[in-house]
Parts: C-alpha cells; structure tokens; sequence
C-alpha cells in the first residue's frame, strides 16, 4: 500500500512540477518579449521572436517530464491506452494480424510440445539419461533387433558390472481375465521382474513394488495394478492395496498401486505379475522372449558398457555356439528405443510447423511495414510539432507488444485445442501418456519470435521514418512505399516459397497413403467382427476343454441370422504380438539360425473361408485333424517357396512349433503383422494340435463374417460366449475392417496436419500478395491517375500489377523446388515406396501456387485499372 500511496503522492507532484514549468516558460517568453520591445519592434512582433527563440514548448515540456522519476510508470500506461485506442480504429489490420499471430504461435506451439514429449522431454523415471535398453541383435542375418532368452538374460546380469541394478520384461502385454468384480474384464498384463521396478526407479502411488522373494519360483501369488484401474475397483489405491482378486480364475493380492502416469513398457499395461524363471523358461536358449532395462552406474558411461556386454556376447558365443553363434549384445539409451518412422514422423510435424511460422511471420512482417508506410503522415506530423524520439519509438512498441500480447493468447487456445489431436501421433510403445502437456518453455519460444517479428518489423521501420524523417511524407506515400517495396517483395517471395514446400510435403504423405490403403492384405476384412476370448489357465490348458468351449461359441456364432461363417485363431490379422519361429527342413534348412521363420497360427476349421483366403494348393483343416490324428500344416505360398522352389510342397516334412508336420496345403500368403510389412511367410496348424505348445499361442480370437452389418450381431455373441462360460471375459469387439484401417491411422494424421499447415500457408501467402499490392495501388494511386488521364489504357494498368504479383510467384516457386526436394528426401522414409522428385505433385503444387499468385494479385490489379483520375487528381491537389 506504500508503494501506490507514494504514486499517487507522486501524481499530484508532478502536476505541481508541470505548472511551475509553465509559469517558468511564460516569464521567460514575457521577459524575452519586452527585451525586443525595446529594441523597436511591435508587441507581435515581440512575442513571435521570443516563441522562435524560446523553441518548442511542447517539446520541452516532454522532455523535462522524461526526466521526472514518476513518468515512466504513467506514460506506459497512457501507451497502452493510446495503442488500444489506436487498434480499434483499424479493426480489419488488427484482427488479421493477431489471426495470424495466433496461427503461427498456435500450430509451433502444439508441434513443439509433441516434439518435446515424444522426443527431448526427459522419460518420467529417476535419473532418465542413465536408463538403456539391452537386446539381442544378428547382424549377419540382417536382424538389428530382437529379444533374448531368459538364460541369456540371467549370464547377462550375473556378469556385467556396468549396472547398478538390471531388469527384465516379456516384450509383450499378455492379456488377463479379471471377473468376480462383476461384468469379466480382458485386461493386458505386463511379466516383469523386481529389477525392472528398481531400475525405473518409480515408486509406487500406495503399497510397494516387486521384490526379490517375489520374483522367486513358489512365490506368492501378487499382482501390481494400475491407478486408474485401482480407482475403477475400489475407489483409490490406498484401498486396493491388500485386495483379492481373481486373474484367470487364480486369486492374485494386489501389492501395489503404480502412479497415475506410469506406462512401463507401454501405456496398455493395466496390471504387472511377477517374472519367474521356472526350469521350463530356463530350459532354451532359442526362446526369445525378454528385453532388459539396466541403470548405468554413475561412473560408467554407455561405450564402456557396450565393451563389456561385447566381450561377455562373444563369452556366450564359445559357451552356446548353437543359439548365439551370430548374436550380439546392443546397448542403446532407453529414450532412443523409439523406432526409426515413429522419429521421423514426428521431425516432419515439427517442419512442417516451422515452415507455416516463418510463413505467417512473413505475412505479419508485410502487415506491419505497410502499417508503418501509412502511418509515416502520422509520425512525420508528430516530429514536426516536436515530438520526442523516445516517445515516438515508445509507443509504437507499446502497440506492436500489444498485438503479439493477444495473438500469443490465440495461440495459446488453439495450442490447448490442437494438442489432443496430435496425441494420436504419441507412439504407443513409448513409455509416457498419451497426451503431451502444452510446454511453456516452447511457447514462451514461438511468442518471442513472433514479438520479435512485430517489433522489428513494427516499430523499427516507422522509428526509422522518425530518425530520417521524409518531408514528403505529409503530402505523399509514394516514396516511401518504393523504399520498402523491394523488402515486402523478398517477403512474400519467401512466403511462397514456403508455400510450395509445404504443399509438395503434403502432396507426397497423401500419395504415399493412397498407395499404403491401395495395398491388398491378402484377404477379405469387410463384413469381419472380431472379439477377443482368450482362455485362462489352468481351466483350459487341456485340449479337450479347449475343444469344448471352441465347438459350444462356433456352433451358435454359425447359426445366427446372416452369420456365413466363423473361425477362431491365435491372433487377428495386424496383431504386432504374433509370434514367430523357425521352421527346419531336414537336409534343406537344419540350422535354426538360417532357417526361414514364420508366424504361427494354429486355427479351428473355417479360418481361411471366413477370411477369404483362398486354398492355391491342396486343402483346408477339417474336423479330422484332431489330437489324435497325424500333425499337419497348411503354409502360406511365400514360404513353400522359400523351402521348395519350384517343387510340390504337399506330403513333405518340416519342423516346427516343436513338432514334425506334414503339409497338406497352400494358402494365399496374407500381411498379418502390419499393411506396410512385407508378408511375413506363414503356417498353419489345426487348434487341436496345440500339443506341447505355450497356451499363449491357443487360438484367442473369434472371426466371423457376417451378411449385413456385423455389429448388430455383437450382444448376440458376447451372450453365446458368456453361455459357454459365464466368467470369460469378451474384449476388443471390433469390425475387422477397422483393425485395417488403424494401420494408416499415423499416416491419415499426419498427412490431415501437414495438410492444413499447407491450407494456411496457402491462405497466408494469398492474403500476402494480395496486400502488398494493394498497398502499392493505394501508394501509387495518384502515378495511375496520371497515366489515366494521360490516356493510359486500363488493360495496360491492369497488366502490369498481375505482372508484378506474377513475378514475385515465380521467383518463389523457383526457389522452392529445390528446397522441396531437399524436404522430400530428409521424408523419403515415409513416403512407402513414391518417389520424393515425383513430377505430378510438384506439377500440382506449382499449379496451386500459381493459381494463388493470380488470385492474390487480380483484385489490387482490378482496382488499380479501376481508378477514376478526375478524383484523384482532386485529391492531389
């Protein structure tokens, strides 16, 4: 209260000050006068040599209050007064340029944050920058990445020294049946060990964390659940922590509660369960199934421990040469594990956003300079009756801070809107949430380009105006609109230049993703619904009850109205966990580590006619291929093949899923681990062979095709599954054509936002063209009304703006395309085979912007040849 007592003291004293200052300049000015009225001269006279004399009160008057200690204060809040006063007298500039602000502050700032939660945000665990992922990789065999098996992972750790702790994980989510808490859940579960936790070093929201006890075979039977999870159950973590509940018809007690944004290793884990290495997980070395998380130590860099775990790799190589004769050990930071397309996807947002702000910083700089050029009468009359420099230069600051203040507020909201968006483009294996949170630090960044954009391109001109002022300027503009006129022109060069590059960008991803969607999978997904059921065990880990359940949902999904037919498998087509194994032919391909592998299906009768996948050799499964019949397998014609080129594959022998098989048929060979993954070889083997196999591989989803809207049919189904068993879970309902088209989801997103960069800029540039010609016709308005009246003809008037915005589209499309090119090449990764010097997308996008050269210039150009010379030469006068 002080301080704004002393203020307002200071008020009143410096309206004491100000009238002593005037009561001072009077004497003075009277004394002066009397002193020429001595000399002779008239009492006007006088008084008007004294005023001369004196010089300008007003300006004397600033300059003393410049120097009074309470000015400052007062006259940046005048300013800001004036300045409002000013941008609501020019509501067209005003709202244009905050418009544009906000768009360019607004898309970086939503870019930038995505770019920083996905790849510079440190990872939300405790000393990020010392977590690394370890994994096997087979160079020689052109695999650079790939899990290991439990008894290497456990040499892994019994033998380095370069970590503090080392943790391992099954590098898939296994899905679990949660019931006895009403309607039955399938919810995905993560395998980890204590070591995973400790390297983390997260702890948890209520209870505790895994321990060694825990992790040790025999041990007692504890889960850990997620936040959102504990919430839905029981209210809060603190009152799930000792609560009962039932996972696969086995009592599990939940231990610990992880934290809200815990997504450890990745964000669909609901429930973690304890890694144990039972003598049948330690029985082979050739079961990939585990990735690793360590923490260095904090003397121990990441080359140092990439040494150690390659003399420990070659150690296993002498000791196991049948499993890791060409197996190395990669050491890689866990923030790098993102994949390649994932990284790029993301750098292109951030182009992309960086191109569409120096767009808009562009178009606000052509905005500001033509506000300075017609404001120069202003300023010009404003020096004359003795403005101060610092006053002038002030309070056009003050209103250039004005505009970016509330553009940057624009910004901000369509950031908070456009974030959400973006999310979809997070990568799901991350570790993090879903939604990056708006950083301030990076729209702090983009704000202060912008503001840096309206003050030099804002102030600094009409300050320059005030510093060399142009006399001319209080009877015409058209000097000074020529002394900027090269500048704006390198402007809206650069902004269709930008344009363009934007476009062919665009133009690429959209044909890119025509040709990911043109794509045949190889089979039929329209009229396809899906569900889930997988089976828990140990209810179902015999073949007879498997057989049960499988026959009592077939038989009644079969007999619905419009159902042709249904067929249960391992996994859906596109399911990324599908597994994958050798498959040995004796004398052709004995060694497990050159022989070609495929994914494994093992299917009940009906799959390939539900799926349309045609038999091209041989036969399908039938209800004699049982447990007690002879092994068999269907495999798909890219990995016959590989084994038998040019020869019959029917009746031969293969091994695999531990097993010797014969083949019986050929099918068409499908994508079933993504559309933009070549067809991975396929085999088949009937359900009720599953023999020795993990239950994992049993068959989990239920296919069936429908005549009409399969949807309709999903309550039906889920009361024949929940017939079959009441306590089974139904999850994933889901049409298959939908699970197709999520494989190009990243790609649509990606193409819609750079696509809408492309929109605005091309807007941007349009409106750029348009008003620096504009403003050259109102700047030269009285030179055509000259030319006019001189008998000039329109059509000349009017060619010869059209020419000029022309130009100006020409040089920047000129220069875009190699920058284009560039852009094209540094995405070429993305782009699914197109070629990034593509001849019709830079075609069309020259096309555009020429169409927007010559839209953005016929308006000016029209009014300019539309000018009546008998009123502007009234004018002039």
């Amino acid at each position: 209260m002080g301080a704004w007592w002393s203020k307002l003291a200071g008020l009143f004293r410096r309206k004491a000050v100000d009238d002593e200052l005037r009561a001072e300049m009077d004497a003075h000015l009277e004394m002066e006068a009397d002193a020429h009225r001595d000399r002779g001269l008239s009492a006007e006279a006088a008084r008007a040599a004294a005023a001369r004399g004196f010089g300008n009160r007003t300006r004397i008057r600033e300059s003393s209050r410049d120097a009074w200690a309470f000015e400052p204060i007062e006259s940046v809040l005048r300013d800001v007064r004036y300045g409002l006063r000013v941008l609501r007298r020019s509501p067209a500039f005003t709202i244009t340029a905050v418009a544009v602000i906000g768009l360019g502050v607004g898309a970086n700032t939503a870019s930038f944050t995505l770019l920083d939660h996905v790849l510079v945000r440190p990872l939300p665990f405790a000393a990020p920058e010392r977590l690394v992922m370890l994994y096997e990789s087979q160079p020689a065999n052109g695999i650079p990445r790939t899990q290991t098996s439990p008894p290497n992972f456990v040499d892994w750790r019994a033998a380095s020294k370069s970590f503090d702790v080392m943790g391992g994980y099954f590098s898939i989510l296994f899905a679990v049946n949660l019931s006895g808490t009403g309607e039955p859940q399938r919810l995905d579960s993560a395998i980890v060990n204590a070591g995973v936790f400790e390297a983390l070093g997260v702890q948890p929201a209520a209870g505790r964390v895994f321990t060694a006890d825990d992790d040790r075979v025999g041990g007692a039977d504890v889960v850990i659940i997620s936040s959102a999870l504990a919430t839905g159950l029981f209210g809060g973590p603190e009152r799930a922590v000792g609560q009962r509940i039932n996972l696969d018809n086995q009592a599990q007690t939940i231990v610990g509660v992880m934290p809200a944004e815990f997504a450890f290793p990745s964000r669909g884990a609901q429930i973690w369960r304890p890694l144990r290495f039972s003598p049948a997980l330690m029985a082979s070395r050739s079961n990939h199934v585990l990735y690793a998380v360590a923490r260095l130590r904090p003397d121990v860099s990441i080359d140092r421990a990439r040494a150690e775990m390659s003399v420990i790799a070659d150690r296993l190589r002498r000791a196991y040469p049948k499993d890791n004769a060409r197996t190395e050990i990669a050491v890689a930071r866990l923030r790098d594990m993102l994949s390649p397309q994932s990284r790029l996807l993301v750098l292109a947002m951030f182009g992309g956003a960086v191109c569409l702000l120096l767009i808009a910083c562009t178009n606000l700089a052509n905005l500001l300079l033509a506000r300075a050029l017609a404001r120069a009468q202003e300023i010009a009359v404003r020096v004359a009756i003795g403005a101060g420099r610092a006053r002038i230069a002030r309070q056009l600051l003050v209103e250039s801070l004005l505009l970016g203040a509330a553009g940057g507020a624009v910004g901000l909201l369509l950031a908070a809107i456009a974030t959400p968006l973006l999310a979809r483009l997070v990568p799901i294996a991350l570790p993090v949430g879903a939604t990056p949170a708006i950083d301030w630090r990076v729209f702090a960044f983009a704000a202060a380009l912008t503001l840096a954009t309206c003050v030099a391109f804002g102030a600094a001109p009409a300050y320059q105006s005030y510093r060399a002022p142009d006399l001319n300027a209080l009877r015409s503009r058209s000097r000074a609109g020529r002394r900027t006129g090269v500048m704006r022109g390198a402007l809206v060069v650069a902004e269709v230049a930008g344009t363009v590059v934007l476009l062919v960008a665009a133009g690429l991803l959209v044909k890119a993703l025509w040709r990911v969607q043109a794509v045949d999978p190889g089979f039929r997904a329209d009229g396809v619904l899906t569900l889930r059921t997988a089976l828990p065990s140990p209810k179902y880990s015999g073949p007879p009850a498997r057989a049960s359940f499988y026959s009592r949902v077939l038989g009644a999904a079969r007999a619905l109205p419009g159902v042709t037919s249904a067929a249960y498998v391992s996994y859906q087509p596109m399911e990324p966990a599908s597994g994958k194994m050798p498959v040995l032919v004796p004398g052709v391909f004995d060694d497990p580590l050159q022989a070609p592998s495929a994914i494994i299906h093992f299917i009940t009768p009906g799959f390939f006619e539900t799926l349309r996948v045609p038999i091209v050799h041989g036969r399908d499964f039938d209800d004699r291929d049982d447990e007690i019949s002879p092994l068999v397998a269907v495999i798909s014609q890219s990995l016959a093949d590989r084994l038998w080129p040019a020869q019959d594959p029917l009746g031969r022998k293969l091994f695999a899923a531990r097993a010797e098989r014969t083949v019986v048929g050929v099918a068409r060979s499908i994508r079933v681990r993504g559309i933009e993954t070549a067809g991975d070889p396929q085999i088949y083997f009937p359900a009720a062979q599953l023999g020795t196999m993990s239950t994992y591989y049993a068959p989990k989803d239920l296919l069936v095709r429908v005549d009409g809207d399969p949807l309709v049919l999903a309550p039906s189904l889920t009361k024949i599954v929940h017939d079959a068993d009441a306590a089974q879970a139904v999850a994933d309902v889901r049409l298959l054509s939908d699970i197709v088209g999520a494989q190009t989801a990243p790609r649509r997103d990606q193409a819609a936002a750079l696509g809408a960069f492309a929109l605005l800029a091309f807007l941007l540039a349009a409106v750029g063209i348009h008003g620096l010609l504009s403003f050259t016709v109102s700047a030269r308005a009285q030179e055509i009304g000259v030319r006019l009246a001189l008998g000039a003809p329109r059509g000349r008037i009017l060619a010869m703006f059209l020419r000029q915005g022309c130009v100006l589209g020409v040089v920047g499309i000129a220069a875009a395309v190699p920058l284009a090119y560039a852009a094209a090449r540094g995405m070429s990764a993305l782009l699914f085979g197109v070629n990034p010097a593509d001849p019709a997308i830079y075609a069309s996008a020259v096309l555009v912007a020429a169409v927007m050269t010559v839209v953005g210039s016929f308006s000016p150009a029209f009014r300019a040849s539309s000018i009546d010379p008998n009123t502007t030469m009234r004018m002039a006068e």
